[in-house]
Formats: C-alpha cells, structure tokens, sequence
C-alpha cells in the first residue's frame, strides 16, 4: 500500500482473506464467551467451599474448573492463530496502523495472558499446595486475567470500529498514537467490553443450568444440579438485564460513530426526526433490499420514538436513514453533512496530496512547499479512506444480514430473561426436580441458540461497518495483503479442517467428562 496508493488487488483475495479471518473468529469465538461465564460460576463455587468448608462445594468448584479449563485451551490456540492473520493477510493494515492496533494486542500477551496461565495452573494443581484463600484467590485471578484479555481485545476491535487517539504522519507512512488513554478507555471501548463480557455470561450460564438438568433427567448429582442451576439462573439474569442496559450504550455509540450501520440494523432508507424503532418488519434476508426506491419495508411494526430516544436521547431526535447518508443531509442545527460521492472526492485530493508531498519531499523542495501540501493533506485526511471506494453504493453494509442478526440477537436475549425467571421460580419453590423431561430438554436446547445469539451480535458488528476495515480510515481492499487467492483459499480449508476437529475433540471431551460426573468425596 505504501509504494502504491491506488491499489490492484483481486477481489477474490480480499474475500478470501476475509473468510479466513471471519472462519477463525466464529470458531475463537465459540470457545471465548463460555470461557469467560464459567469462570465467575466457578469463583462463586469456590467462594461457597471458602466460606463453609464443605467439601460439597470442592466438589462442585473442581467440576466445573475441569470443564473450564477443556475450554480455555481450545479458546487459546484459536486466538494464536487470529492474530498471525493480521501479518499474513492484512499486512497494508498491519503496516498503516501496527503502531495503534499492535499496542492493546501486546499488552493483551504480555499482562492478561501470562496472569491468567499463571494462575491457572495454582487453580488446578494447587488445591493441597496452597491455602483456601490463596487458591480462591487464584481461581477468580484466573477468571480475571481471561476477562482482562477481553477487555484487550475488545479495546482493538472498538478502535477499527471508531479510531480515536491518533494522528497520520505522512513522513513515516502510518497512524501514530498521540494518546493511549483514548485508544483504551474510549466510550466505544468501554460499552462494547461491558455488553460483549455480560453476553459471554450468558452463554455460561446457560451452559451451567444445561448440564445441570441432564443431571436432573438422569436422576444423577441432584444436589450439585440444583446449586448450580441456582447459581447459573442468577448469574444468567443478572447478566441478561445488563446485556439490554449495556446495548443500549452501545447503539448509542453506533449512531454517533457508524450512522450506517445503525441505518442498515433498523433497514432505515430514509431518515428524520420521531423515529421509530422497529420491532418486525419484512427484509428479505437472502438479497439486498432496494434502499434508493422504498420509503421503509413492509409490514412494519415498530415503536413510536424508540429509534431516536435510543441514538439522541431525545425522542424527537434526528437518525439519517441510508440515503440521507447517501446524498448527504443537513442537521436540525443547521450542521450539513456531506454526501458520500463529496467525500470520495476529498478521499482522492487526500491520496494524491500524499502522493505530492512524497514526491516533493523527495526531490528536497522548499519547506514552504511541503508545509503547504502537508496542510492540504490533513485537512483532507478524514476522507482518506474514501479515496479508495470506487462506487458509494459500496459503502452500504448488507443491510439483510444486519436487520435480521440484530433481531435474533435482542429476541433471544428477551427469551433468556424470562427463561433465567422462570427456573429461579422453578428452584426456589423447590419444584426444578420435579419437572417433565421435556422441561429439562428444552433448558439443553437453549445452548446453542445462545451461541447464536452471542454469534449474530458479531455479524452486526463486523458486517455493519462494511466495507470498511478501519472506519472511514481504509476500506477492506486497501487492507489486504498482496496475495494470490489460492495461497488464502488453500489455508482457508486447511483451518476449516483443523477447527473443526478441535470442535469435534473439546465436545467429545466435554460429554465424557459430564457424564463422568464430579470426582466422589473422599
């Protein structure tokens, strides 16, 4: 990208690389979030074995510590092989802003990793070694440092999706970080750990009254099953009500950052004041709709208001639709905001600005020279990204997949809180032992749909901010390596193999290890 601003790349080595990447997130992340949810159920265990002394408790912590750490070990060598894609397929991206993204990513391996690997093996190798308390403490540490790895990497996505704390420097070719503060604690960074780790509860809560009813079912370890249903029906509300109030935050976040995302989620055409959210509509979810041509989809129910109280915070407030964002639009205050066709003419004065200002340097003119291109150049750089977008219909995410994956994902988050309800209902009128086998059927089912649910709000994420990699800073195709298609396509089906029978491994492992039971008393 640096020798050549006005990239050739093939198409199909952009989507390529873009599956591989997609194909190792979705797998990482199925291993993550129930990673991050046993471990507060298994700190909670152990809390109750620390403050009774029974050895009950021991038992319940240990078996639950067991399924984690099967978990924690596919979780790891997922995550290993992420992060090599960004040298390997996305080396402009890696070369443009390594110096920002690189830094949480570091920070993330040296400080998380190595605390929760430390403290792991004092989890399950140190129950006669070291105290009660110290080991407790090691248990939640654990926990702890997998959530603190979260928080790292959740703090690098938030920056593609909303760069903050940086500044091009033309002489060096990359984006320099002038604040770290902001790149790490930024509102974006914030809301999205606090929903992405309550979400990650979920599924862990889930998992844990699961297996607790196929004990149930079996008429096995009822005691055990019954303590950990009221654990994980607890922690799977809690979690569940923050999972709303913490979404909430973040489509705040998306309106003021990725207007068009938040237009694609709602299939938004055109926008204005009084919006409504919409609560079911017809969006066909195998083809792009045809946004420039309707006034909004079909058999639309929505909620008078909600749209604009959730992205202004004030119900009469203003939500550009995508052809407002299209065409550009002017604001209730008079603010107009340019149409995408303007800001890929900036984005093109930007390139070529660069282009003269390299050139001009080389050739060794006058500062004053340099000093006016270099004007030039940062007043245009907002727009850089732009540059490389041949057609704005390019810059409208797939507004299907969005409408719908936002759906699945708020509708199942509604199901969990009246499914958490009603066990804890269940199990504290001392009626969860007596339930149909259907009941406790139903409770298993619920597993995946959690990972689904968990998975969509991902599709959300990462394909509302199509087509760019970095948010109005490079799109996909200014990003990708410099690669043949075949080399990315032949690995792609390499790691479908290869996570796919770790998937295959972890589940075989999991079942043997539930249907073994919790170890007996001594």
């Amino acid at each position: 990208m640096m020798n050549n601003l006005f990239l050739d790349i093939t198409a199909s080595a952009v989507d390529w690389a873009r599956a591989q990447f997609a194909l190792t997130a979705i797998y990482h992340w199925l291993f993550v979030p129930l990673t991050l949810g046993l471990a507060v159920v298994m700190g909670i265990a152990e809390t109750c074995y620390y403050r009774t002394g029974k050895p009950f408790w021991k038992r319940t912590a240990k078996f639950w510590q067991r399924l984690f750490g099967i978990n924690f070990a596919m979780g790891v060598a997922t995550g290993i092989i992420l992060e090599f894609e960004f040298g390997t397929n996305w080396s402009n991206y890696s070369w443009l802003v390594g110096d920002i993204f690189g830094a949480p990513l570091a920070i993330e391996g040296i400080v998380a990793f190595f605390m929760e690997s430390t403290f792991v093996a004092v989890m399950f190798f140190g129950w006669k070694k070291v105290s009660k308390g110290f080991h407790l403490a090691s248990t939640w540490l654990t926990g702890l440092g997998a959530t603190i790895s979260a928080w790292w990497i959740l703090v690098a996505n938030a920056w593609m999706q909303s760069p903050v704390g940086c500044e091009f420097n033309p002489d060096t070719m990359r984006n320099e970080m002038v604040s770290f503060f902001d790149v790490a604690l930024s509102p974006f960074a914030v809301g999205k750990f606090f929903h992405t780790v309550t979400s990650a509860w979920i599924i862990g809560a889930v998992f844990t009254v699961a297996v607790s009813c196929w004990y149930l079912m079996k008429k096995r370890e009822e005691k055990m099953a019954v303590e950990s249903i009221k654990i994980g029906a607890a922690l799977g509300l809690v979690a569940s009500l923050l999972a709303g109030g913490t979404g909430h935050i973040s489509g705040e976040q998306v309106a003021k950052s990725q207007p068009m995302k938040l237009a694609a989620m709602e299939a938004l055409y055109n926008g204005g004041v009084d919006q409504s959210l919409t609560a079911v509509a017809w969006v066909n979810p195998f083809a792009q709709p045809d946004y420039k041509n309707s006034e909004e989809p079909p058999l639309r129910i929505a909620m008078p208001y909600a749209l604009s109280f959730m992205a202004t915070r004030d119900i009469h407030g203003y939500v550009p639709g995508v052809n407002d964002l299209i065409n550009g639009f002017t604001r209730p205050d008079g603010t107009k905001e340019p149409s995408y066709a303007e800001k890929i003419e900036h984005g093109k004065k930007a390139i070529q600005a660069l282009a003269d200002y390299r050139q001009a340097k080389k050739d060794g003119t006058a500062d004053s020279t340099l000093n006016a291109l270099r004007t030039t150049l940062k007043a245009e750089m907002p727009y850089f990204g732009y540059g490389y977008i041949k057609n704005v219909d390019e810059l409208v995410p797939p507004i299907n997949i969005c409408f719908w994956a936002f759906r699945v994902m708020v509708g199942m988050g509604c199901l969990f809180i009246l499914f958490f309800a009603a066990v804890l209902f269940a199990v504290y009128r001392k009626k969860i032992c007596n339930l149909k086998r259907w009941h406790y059927i139903v409770a298993i089912a619920l597993v995946p749909l959690a990972y689904i649910a968990s998975e969509s709000g991902w599709l959300v994420a990462e394909f509302g901010r199509q087509p760019w990699t970095i948010q109005d800073m490079l799109p996909v195709g200014a990003a990708v390596s410099d690669i043949s298609a075949g080399s990315v396509a032949l690995t792609f089906f390499i790691f479908l193999a290869l996570f796919t029978t770790m998937l295959a491994v972890e589940i075989n492992i999991m079942l043997k290890q539930i249907k073994k039971g919790p170890e007996a008393e001594a």
